[in-house]
C-alpha cells in the first residue's frame, strides 16, 4: 500500500462514535473478566423517595445498568470521566448536579475517588424492588445476566472476592 494510500474501513473513533451502547456492551463482557473492585452502596430512605450512594474508588473502571426514569444525580466527591450515548463523553467534577434521561447506560472510570448520589422517586423500602423498578437488568444480550459479577448490586447476593 501506498503511503497516500488509507485503509478502506472506518476508523476506531468513527465505530465508537456510531454506537456507545455496543462499546459500553463489548467493554463490560472484558471487565467481567477482571478482578471485581468493592464499591459500597448506602442506600437510605425518605417518605416518597429512595436515595443511593456509591463510593467508586479512584482507578476504577465500571458501568452502569440502563436507567428507565428520569431522575437527578449529584456527584457530591471527586472526578469522574463518563460515556452514555445520552451524555456522550464528559468529565464531572464535584459537586455537580444532573438528570439522568430515561434509557441512559454509562461507563464510567472514577478519576479520583468518587461518590456518585440518585434520587428516586418511590415508597418502596427493598432496594431490590426498587432497583426492578428503576432499571432495565441485563441488557447486555453478550452477557449471561446470572453473572455473580453483574448481580452484586442484590441485597441477598454474596459478593465474588
Amino acid at each position: 500500500m501506498d503511503q497516500d494510500q488509507q485503509p478502506a474501513s472506518t476508523s476506531c473513533s468513527d465505530q465508537f462514535d456510531s454506537d456507545p451502547s455496543a462499546f459500553i456492551d463489548k467493554m463490560e463482557v472484558e471487565l467481567v473478566k477482571l478482578d471485581q473492585v468493592d464499591c459500597p452502596v448506602t442506600h437510605r430512605f425518605t417518605k416518597g423517595m429512595y436515595i443511593r450512594e456509591i463510593f467508586i474508588p479512584k482507578g476504577t473502571l465500571l458501568t452502569s445498568m440502563e436507567h428507565k426514569t428520569q431522575h437527578p444525580f449529584v456527584v457530591s466527591q471527586g472526578c469522574i470521566a463518563v460515556v452514555s450515548q445520552n451524555e456522550d463523553r464528559i468529565v464531572y467534577t464535584a459537586p455537580h448536579t444532573g438528570i439522568t434521561e430515561p434509557n441512559t447506560r454509562r461507563m464510567l472510570y472514577a478519576v479520583e475517588d468518587t461518590v456518585w448520589n440518585t434520587f428516586h422517586v418511590t415508597d418502596k423500602t427493598d432496594p431490590d424492588e426498587i432497583s426492578e423498578e428503576i432499571l432495565n437488568i441485563g441488557v447486555n444480550k453478550l452477557l449471561d445476566k446470572n453473572l455473580p459479577q453483574l448481580n452484586k448490586w442484590r441485597k441477598n447476593t454474596i459478593a465474588l472476592q
